[in-house]
C-alpha cells in the first residue's frame, strides 16, 4: 500500500468514527441537547473536510470538491459555540451567531466568476491551478485568520470558567477545564500541521507533504477515538456555570469604596470563620458561595470580596481548608482507625479522592494515610 491509499484509508476510518459519534450525540437521551448538537455539528463538518482526501473516488463535480474545501471554514464556529454551552449553564443560541458564517460565504463569493459560474476548460483549468490564484491565497489568509481568532477566543473563555468557578465553587470541576483545554490543544497541534503542509504545497517537497498530510489525518483520527473513550468513561462530565457571574477583580473596587470599615470587615471575618466551625456548611459538597452568603447573612458580591481579597482565598480553598482541618481530626482519632480514608472523605464534603489528595498534602505536605501513621 503506497502512501497515498494509506493516507485514505486512514481518512475513511476518521470520518466513519466522527459520523458515529455524531449520531450517537445527537440521538442520547440527555438534558444537555444543545452542546452535544454543536459538538455533533463539529464533528460532522470536521468529517466533510477530511473525506476530501478521498472524495475524488466517488465524485467528479468541481463545484462540490471546491465546496468541501471551503467548509473548513465551518469548522471553528461550532466548536467555539461548543465551549459556550459546556461552560455556562445559561447559554443559547441566538441570530446573531449566524455572522459566524461571514468568512464562509465571502470565501465561496469570490470563488463564484473563475470557479461555480465558469464552464469546461476554463473550469477545469481553475480547479487544477487553484492552489496558486489569488482566491485561494485569499482563502487561506481568511482561514488563518479566523481559527486563530477562535482559538485566542476559546482560551479567554476556558480562562474566565476556571477563574469564576474557582471564586463562586467547591470541589471545582477540573475535569471540564482539562478536557475542554486538551481538546483545543489537540485542534492546535492539527491545525499547526496543516499550517506547515499548506505552506509545503508550494515547495518540491511532495513526500513531506504527503507525510504532513498523513501526521494531520494520523492526529485526527486518534483524536476521535479519544472523544469516543471520553464519552465512555465519562458520561456526566460537565458542571457549568452562569455566564452572568464576573470575576471578583471586577467589582471589588466599587465595594471597596462603598462605607465598609476595616472594623466591619473584621467582624465579618470573625462572624464567617464561626459561622464555618459551628455550622459546618462545608459538609455539603456542592456547597457555591452563593448558598453560604445565604446560609451567613451576608450578600454574596461582600462575601466574595471578603474571601477572596481579604481573607486572600479562593473560595474552593477556603472551604477546603475546613474540610482538610475535619478529616484531621478524624484520621487523628484512634476511635475511629476503622473508618477509611474514602470514607472520612466523603464524611467532610468532599466528592472524590483526588480533589481530597491534592486539597489535604496542600495544607499538611503529607497524604492523608501517611497522616494517619504519623
Amino acid at each position: 500500500m503506497d502512501k497515498l491509499s494509506f493516507l485514505e484509508v486512514i481518512a475513511a476510518i476518521a470520518v466513519f468514527i466522527s459520523l458515529l459519534l455524531a449520531v450517537f450525540l445527537v440521538t442520547v437521551k440527555t438534558e444537555r441537547k444543545l452542546e452535544n448538537r454543536l459538538f455533533a455539528a463539529f464533528l460532522i463538518i470536521n468529517a466533510i473536510d477530511i473525506s476530501g482526501l478521498f472524495m475524488h473516488l466517488f465524485i467528479d463535480s468541481y463545484n462540490l470538491k471546491t465546496f468541501k474545501i471551503s467548509a473548513y471554514l465551518l469548522v471553528m464556529p461550532p466548536f467555539y459555540l461548543y465551549v459556550n454551552s459546556v461552560c455556562y449553564s445559561d447559554f443559547t443560541l441566538k441570530k446573531k451567531h449566524l455572522l459566524h458564517l461571514i468568512p464562509f460565504i465571502v470565501a465561496n463569493l469570490i470563488l463564484v466568476p473563475r470557479l461555480y459560474l465558469a464552464e469546461g476548460p476554463a473550469k477545469e483549468y481553475f480547479f487544477n491551478h487553484m492552489w496558486h490564484s489569488p482566491e485561494m491565497f485569499f482563502y487561506q489568509l481568511i482561514g488563518e485568520l479566523q481559527f486563530f481568532f477562535y482559538i485566542i477566543g476559546v482560551f479567554m473563555i476556558l480562562k474566565k470558567y476556571k477563574k469564576i468557578y474557582l471564586e463562586n465553587y467547591t470541589n471545582p470541576n477540573t475535569l471540564l477545564y482539562k478536557w475542554l483545554f486538551q481538546l483545543t490543544i489537540i485542534f492546535l497541534f492539527i491545525h499547526v500541521c496543516i499550517i506547515f503542509k499548506n505552506i509545503i504545497r508550494y515547495t518540491a517537497y511532495n513526500d513531506l507533504f504527503i507525510w504532513l498530510h498523513i501526521l494531520a489525518g494520523t492526529s485526527f483520527l486518534l483524536a476521535a477515538c479519544w472523544f469516543i473513550l471520553k464519552a465512555l468513561n465519562y458520561p456526566e462530565l460537565f458542571r457549568r456555570i452562569d455566564s452572568t457571574l464576573q470575576p471578583t477583580k471586577d467589582f471589588a473596587e466599587t465595594l471597596e469604596t462603598e462605607n465598609k470599615t476595616d472594623e466591619t470587615k473584621k467582624n465579618q471575618i470573625e462572624q464567617l470563620r464561626n459561622f464555618m466551625v459551628e455550622k459546618e456548611p462545608f459538609l455539603n459538597p456542592s456547597l457555591t458561595i452563593q448558598e453560604l452568603a445565604h446560609q451567613v447573612g451576608i450578600p454574596v458580591r461582600e462575601l466574595s470580596v471578603l474571601i477572596n481579597h481579604h481573607i486572600n482565598q479562593h473560595f474552593f480553598d477556603f472551604v477546603n481548608e475546613y474540610r482538610v482541618k475535619k478529616a484531621m481530626m478524624i484520621l487523628k482519632d484512634s476511635t475511629k482507625k476503622d473508618i477509611t480514608v474514602l470514607e472520612i472523605l466523603y464524611e467532610v464534603g468532599f466528592n472524590s479522592k483526588s480533589s481530597f489528595h491534592t486539597s489535604f498534602k496542600k495544607y499538611t505536605n503529607q497524604t492523608p494515610t501517611a497522616f494517619r501513621n504519623s
